[in-house]
């Protein structure tokens, strides 16, 4: 093995090697088939901190259950992103001074396909870089042949039972992209706006109401104001009719339990048309739907003369300087509101009236409920569930439909008397209906929302409407990992088409995870400058290059400074290569149940630290094992107290191991692997192994028993943490595994480790426990008293038991190795022992006699200026906490840190003190 652990010298070159044998396909039909779906990534997309934490939890449980001999299955594949990969080719073209428009249909999409092949998919590219084990022989992508012919078949089938149909409603509607976008592309954002209060006149001319609205132009298409049934201000007003001021239409005065009596006046202008919840107000009255605006936002002709062809921002001061000649505009408030904003556009998006074509769900929500409430799909953590049934028991009709090109194309056709016919090709239409060719037909303009085609992922991507042998095989499959964001969006809606189409569930469970936020809670984002891009902490960037990415564009250049200078401060030269194994046991580390996950760049150096401790232990084995006899053959051997007590606690990570993989709390399986990996193996027993390897008294059973130890707990380590890190086991399992008689190409295909019960050695556990408190009762003595590590010293024991005696004898070997101790001596209660420090083992006394060990005046010097130092800067946290502002202002993480530090000092000075009290006696 290399001296040093160096990532870029094995991931790729293993990733190349397990792809190109085909590792990562089923390995076979006779075994329980473990299946998971990718939630397909964006074709257009970059790998980011969410996704990179996704893939290393999906491919745990893929790498975990691959081992444990399962026929695994993870499904790679990509969407087609309608309006962001559109958008992609569309600025292309804006490059060339062209339009989708000047290609036409056919040629924009032949555009698009043949950017597809050649640009897009990076992010598979980057999947591979983290060690996804997708299997991507049977790769799938959402408008090849199979997918589409799925999609084609489950819109068909849907309209012959009337649950798809056309129809004219509110959507949300992006004016720069002419298109509806879904709820999921909206994206809120807090602005300062203002409330405008105008002046209703009554019909009659003997009053009016005052309401208020932060859309002005919108009452231009207002078609009631309503007040709620049992407003006693406002009783007598329910049935008049307003006056409606600028249109001269008159409008009723409605009573509706929508109204808050408690904000503002307690009227509220009812604008159906623009408005959702003025929409389901409108439709409980049978109120007109009277849309003002154009697809791109501006004023249409249903609006006055003075408006028409406005901009509606434009139309919005002309409307509140209209009111206010007028005398109708009461007053004016600053107000802050949240705005929609289209993802991809950052336009203000309108609810807006449009013939689109809908999903009626209510039939298809129920028996996806009942699947959840029958325990056939398990939510974890099992709270998210009332989330679920929240949404399913008030769920809306789905818009399906998208004014784009990109995308598949509804199948729909009209002839020139407005007919409308849904078939599987144009051919089926005439065939069905007898038209002829002297029937002209044109196809609907519209493409399917991204999210119809996702909804049939789980089986349209195993051959789906084919009744094929994956499709038999794999479905349902064994768990969905997604974050929460998108319960609605994609997975309630495959549970409705898999329970549809298969008539059973897509997945057995749902594992929900939380989203990946900064170190101080934020959401990651660009405009926030606090973005990761995962393959800069595995790769490496210098300061520059890493300063250009944050700051490009960013709308908060202040935090982009923030980050900087945070950044310089702990890697000056930029961020280090920490290796995708470091990245992945942080993910898997940080991975609490359902809760969102700080990343700190700390707890990734830590782990590349850990790397680094493998790989050292992994080279100290190696070279105390090879061409060593390690106990493979018949010669006899035997265990020392350290290799029973090792493989003991070795059995009892396996089964926690186990256990906790299988419950998805892959943060306690990452902590259990890590303490038994640094502390048991690496601080003890490998220390342990070397007193018996370098004693030349050791017989050669003894000897072989310990080779045979190291090697055998080092393989099952690298199995255990495998589906963690993937690249680093690999490397060194290849090296020990001949070592410890175990036999085959790849960790990734060996057996996933069980527990033996007949190696948990409850006596030899208890034994060390005993050893390792008096080790470190020694060592503890050492450092409050700042004696060398390496110094031997003579140790005094007082108030011992014969069977503490005993042990130590049996036990010596160890103990006066790790302890560095020169000799001990055995005290009887009565004796009076020199001025010694002192170190209890539960009621025995260890004494260090401290004659000769330091130098007093030297030790007492260091003593007072350490406590110094400590006392100042306790003084100075004091202040900090003492002043108001800093307590009240800074953020939350930042005081408890402080405070924190407090308790840290505090406590270190109370250790120093009593150590100064203790030398100063002597």
């Amino acid at each position: 093995m290399d001296k040093s652990y160096d990532p870029h010298a094995i991931e790729q070159r293993w990733y190349e090697e397990w792809e190109a044998r085909g590792y990562f396909a089923p390995q076979g039909s006779g075994q329980t088939p473990y299946c998971i779906m990718i939630p397909p990534p964006n074709v257009t997309g970059t790998l980011h901190m969410g996704h990179a934490f996704q893939d290393t939890l999906m491919d745990a449980l893929i790498r975990y259950h691959r081992m444990r001999g399962d026929d695994t299955l993870w499904q790679a594949g990509s969407d087609h992103a309608g309006i962001a990969t559109q958008m992609v080719v569309e600025r292309l073209l804006n490059a060339e001074g062209k339009t989708r428009h000047d290609l036409g249909r056919e040629a924009f999409v032949e555009r698009v396909w043949q950017w597809k092949e050649e640009s897009g998919g990076n992010i598979t590219r980057q999947l591979r870089r983290m060690g996804a084990s997708l299997d991507w022989s049977r790769e799938r992508f959402t408008m090849d042949e199979g997918l589409s012919h799925a999609v084609q078949e489950v819109f068909v089938r849907l309209h012959e039972e009337g649950l798809i149909y056309r129809g004219k409603r509110l959507v949300n509607w992006d004016p720069v992209l002419h298109t509806a976008i879904s709820d999921l592309e909206v994206v809120s954002e807090e602005r300062q706006g203002q409330i405008w209060h105008f002046r209703y006149p009554l019909a009659e001319g003997d009053g009016y109401l005052v309401v208020a609205t932060t859309r002005p132009e919108t009452m231009l298409g207002d078609t009631a104001v309503a007040v709620h049934p049992a407003d006693a201000r406002y009783h007598d007003m329910v049935g008049r009719s307003i006056r409606l001021p600028l249109t001269d239409r008159l409008i009723p005065i409605i009573a509706d339990e929508y109204v808050d009596p408690e904000f503002g006046t307690g009227c509220v202008k009812i604008t159906p048309a623009h408005d959702f919840n003025d929409y389901a107000v409108g439709q409980r009255h049978n109120l007109p739907l009277i849309n003002i605006f154009t697809p791109d936002a501006r004023i249409n002709n249903e609006a006055p003369d003075a408006f028409q062809g406005l901009d509606r921002f434009d139309a919005r001061k002309r409307v509140v300087a209209a009111m206010k000649a007028l005398g109708l505009l009461e007053q004016v408030d600053d107000h802050k509101l949240m705005v929609p904003i289209g993802d991809r556009s950052g336009s203000v998006i309108e609810p807006y009236l449009t013939d689109q074509w809908y999903v009626k769900v209510a039939p298809l929500a129920e028996p996806a409920i009942r699947a959840v409430k029958d325990g056939r799909i398990r939510f974890i953590p099992e709270n998210w569930n009332k989330t679920y049934f929240e949404w399913m028991r008030n769920i809306e009709d789905w818009c399906i439909s998208r004014q784009l090109w990109w995308g598949h194309r509804i199948p729909a056709w009209y002839d020139d008397a407005g007919n409308v016919y849904v078939a599987r090709s144009e051919a089926e239409v005439r065939n069905q209906h007898g038209l002829g060719d002297d029937v002209a037909l044109r196809q609907d303009e519209d493409v399917l929302d991204t999210w119809f085609s996702s909804a049939l992922w789980p089986f349209s991507t195993l051959g789906w409407p084919d009744d094929s042998a994956d499709l038999k095989r794999y479905y349902p499959t064994s768990v969905l990992v997604t974050g929460f964001d998108i319960i609605f969006f994609w997975v309630a809606r495959m549970v409705m088409m898999g329970l549809k189409f298969m008539g059973d569930v897509p997945f057995r469970e749902v594992y929900i995870h939380g989203l990946v936020r900064d170190a101080e809670g934020q959401k990651m984002s660009k405009s926030k400058g606090n973005v990761l891009d995962p393959l800069d902490l595995i790769d490496g960037i210098s300061l520059d290059d890493l300063l250009a990415k944050r700051t490009r564009g960013l709308m908060q250049p202040q935090m982009a400074e923030r980050i900087a200078e945070n950044t310089r401060k702990e890697y000056p030269e930029g961020i280090p290569a920490f290796g995708t194994d470091a990245l992945r046991f942080t993910f898997a580390a940080l991975a609490t149940t359902g809760r969102d996950i700080r990343f700190d760049l700390g707890r990734i150096e830590g782990n590349r630290n850990f790397c680094n401790k493998i790989w050292n232990a992994a080279r100290y084995v190696l070279m105390n094992t090879e061409g060593q006899d390690t106990g493979l053959g018949d010669a006899s051997v035997t265990l020392s107290l350290a290799d029973r007590w090792v493989l003991s606690r070795l059995q009892r990570l396996a089964q926690e191991a186990q256990t906790q993989i299988e419950a998805y709390r892959f943060d306690l399986l990452a902590r259990a692997l890590y303490e038994f990996t640094w502390h048991t193996y690496c601080d003890w027993y490998l220390e342990l192994a070397k007193t018996v390897l370098t004693d030349e008294q050791a017989s050669a059973e003894a000897q072989r028993g310990t080779r045979r130890t190291l090697v055998r707990v080092l393989d099952t380590v690298l199995r255990l943490l495998h589906p963690i890190m993937p690249y680093l086991t690999e490397e060194i399992w290849q090296q020990v595994a001949p070592l410890a008689g175990e036999h085959g190409p790849t960790i990734l295909l060996h057996p996933y480790p069980e527990a033996d019960a007949a190696l948990i050695d409850e006596a030899a556990e208890s034994e060390m426990e005993w050893v390792q408190q008096f080790i470190l009762a020694v060592r503890r003595i050492r450092a409050e008293m700042d004696i060398a590590p390496g110094k031997p010293l003579p140790l005094l024991v007082q108030g011992h038991t014969e069977a503490e005696q005993s042990r130590y004898a049996a036990h010596r070997g160890f103990i006066d190795a790790l302890a560095r101790l020169s000799e001990v001596s055995w005290l009887c209660a009565s004796e009076n022992p020199p001025e010694s420090a002192t170190a209890l083992l539960g009621e025995t006394r260890l004494l260090i006699p401290l004659a000769g060990l330091i130098d007093k005046d030297v030790e007492l010097a260091r003593l007072t200026k350490e406590i110094g130092k400590l006392e100042n800067g306790l003084k100075q946290s004091h202040g900090k906490l003492a002043n108001e502002n800093f307590v009240a202002r800074a953020p939350v993480e930042v005081v408890e840190q402080e405070r924190g530090r407090v308790r840290d000092m505090e406590s270190a000075l109370t250790r120093l003190r009593e150590q100064h009290a203790r030398i100063q006696a002597l």
